[in-house]
């Protein structure tokens, strides 16, 4: 993937969470994704930090939507999302 397409898909998955959100939670559910310090505006940051905001926000997403309806989303789906963000933060500390 592209990383003009990377960005695309960053606004959309920050589109999808702020109307997912309840308004004062969204703070405290998006604790991990703001401490990155990365938002779709930030065309200067790199590809693989895209690319790893993209997965917190998937994984932050999938907690939303799990906590919202239990049967909607399997633990194991979570899971998977929470060890791709952290392969994906070795990968950018490495």
């Amino acid at each position: 993937m592209y990383k003009d397409e990377m960005i695309q898909l960053h606004q959309f998955l920050v589109y999808v969470l702020k109307y997912l959100a309840e308004n004062d939670q969204i703070k405290n559910d998006c604790s991990e994704y703001i401490s990155l310090n990365i938002s779709p505006h930030h065309i200067h940051k790199t590809k693989a930090e895209h690319k790893h905001a993209i997965f917190v926000l998937c994984k932050i997403i999938a907690q939303l939507i799990a906590d919202k309806d239990s049967n909607s989303i399997p633990t194991n789906v979570c899971n998977s999302l929470a060890d791709l963000v952290t392969r994906s933060e070795k990968e950018l500390k490495a």
